[in-house]
């Protein structure tokens, strides 16, 4: 390996690295201060005098399919539900080639945003596409990104009292059978990983109480993390009052789901009583600001849960309802709305950025490696050129990341690789992607 110093640069989310990062074996290996030099050997030098640098954007929810059904006209203007009823039957079309142009447009659009790690919430698999998280996991290792993807499932169709229709959900073997393989061909758990497993079963009104158990026991015998969506809308907590006789954090619990190893997706309804047990249990929730407002779910209580004792992380959600993977993006996008929820002496733009980073590592429980630029962490950085219009007169570089609206990263680095170099993905065809995507797309929507 090459010892590489990242020097000089305009900004930097560090305390103690006014000169810089030295990277070496995948890891940050020192922190440059200002009026120093590195005291380790270097043997490459990369100049970055016009960029301010980040810890690379955890991305903690997402559904990298709905890539095919961006802005689809079926779904325009409708809250969960009917949105979701409107996108079941398009979905059930997918093929494992239309999947890959999906999963790879998501992934690249993440990276070149400067997201570094990426979860996927990938629950729908019609005949044919059984193999589903097989797929994004070469996509992931062709592009370099590094992923956490969770094995969802739905068992409970229209004909069970649920909501999606039965082309889309499996049964309960079949997916417990499949959630232990996954597990065993791919999950790391060293602190280096680039493949994780999750178990996501999808959400209380997709899924049977037999299926929520069952997963949390499996989880558990296994070692890894479970995620869900959860009280994202009022019509999912009226579904669990009349289904289950109870809200959905306390369904959760029954199902013994209520603990460290879960992350919780929007957590939109939640009261301050039931912020305090998931405090408690020491559960996380992500935050997914641009998909809540164009859903019109609501907002998440970020500064109750925080103050709490809540870790919170950020996820751009699928792009059916978000319809765009841009990390950077939905940093700005949270900030914005959390201010304005809570005012400007409660939320500032490192706040966004601290949910997006280390509030996100949290949720995958990764705080130990991912999330912070310190020496020991994995070397996992996005770095923003300054010199575009917007930024044009910013006095605080990291401040203007988010406040003029950074939306692409020029260099970002993986595990001490760099994937994004001058804003393109090496080796990736971006215009036959496109095109690809666009044909699967268009192909769904056709029949």
């Amino acid at each position: 390996m090459t010892a590489l110093w990242i020097r000089d640069p305009l900004g930097i989310l560090a305390e103690g690295a006014e000169r810089g990062v030295v990277v070496d074996g995948g890891r940050i290996v020192e922190l440059v201060a200002r009026g120093s030099e590195p005291s380790s050997e270097v043997n490459a030098v990369f100049d970055a005098s016009g960029h301010t640098v980040l810890p690379g954007l955890i991305n903690t929810h997402h559904h990298f399919y709905q890539t095919l059904t961006r802005a689809s006209p079926a779904a325009l203007d409708r809250t969960l539900f009917p949105w979701l009823q409107a996108l079941y039957p398009i979905w059930g079309r997918m093929t494992p080639d239309s999947l890959d142009a999906a999963v790879t447009v998501a992934m690249a659009e993440l990276l070149l945003s400067g997201c570094t790690t990426t979860t996927d919430h990938h629950y729908v698999f019609p005949a044919g596409l059984e193999e589903a998280i097989d797929i994004e996991i070469a996509a992931a290792q062709h592009l370099g990104i590094r992923v956490v993807l969770t094995r969802g499932s739905m068992n409970l169709s229209e004909r069970d009292g649920g909501l999606p229709p039965d082309s889309v959900v499996q049964d309960e073997d079949t997916i417990l059978a499949d959630s232990q393989r996954l597990i065993g061909r791919y999950h790391d758990a060293s602190p280096s990983a680039m493949v994780q497993v999750a178990l996501a079963p999808c959400s209380p009104f997709s899924v049977t109480t037999s299926l929520m158990r069952a997963t949390a026991a499996l989880a558990a015998t296994t070692g890894v993390r479970l995620h869900t969506h959860l009280a994202e809308t009022a019509d999912e907590e009226a579904f669990c009052q009349s289904m289950f006789g109870c809200r959905p954090l306390d369904y959760l619990e029954q199902c013994g789901w209520l603990h460290d190893r879960t992350w919780l997706a929007h957590g939109i309804h939640f009261n301050q009583a039931e912020i305090g047990r998931m405090a408690k249990a020491g559960t996380c929730v992500t935050h997914c600001p641009c998909s809540n407002q164009i859903l019109a779910s609501g907002t998440c209580l970020v500064c109750e849960m925080e103050q709490a004792g809540m870790a919170i992380g950020m996820g751009v959600d699928g792009s059916a309802s978000n319809n765009a993977s841009n990390m950077i993006q939905e940093v700005r996008a949270a900030f914005l709305l959390q201010r304005s929820r809570y005012g400007a002496d409660r939320v500032s733009h490192l706040d966004a950025l601290r949910w997006a980073t280390q509030g996100s590592a949290a949720c995958i429980g990764r705080n130990a490696e991912l999330g912070r630029i310190a020496v020991g962490m994995q070397a996992d950085l996005a770095l923003f050129a300054m010199d575009e219009l917007r930024f044009s007169g910013a006095l605080d570089p990291v401040a203007a990341v988010v406040l003029c609206g950074a939306h692409k990263a020029d260099r970002v680095m993986v595990a001490g690789r760099w994937v994004v170099e001058d804003g393109a993905i090496p080796g990736l065809d971006m215009a036959g992607l496109i095109r690809r995507h666009n044909a699967a797309a268009k192909a769904l929507h056709a029949e």
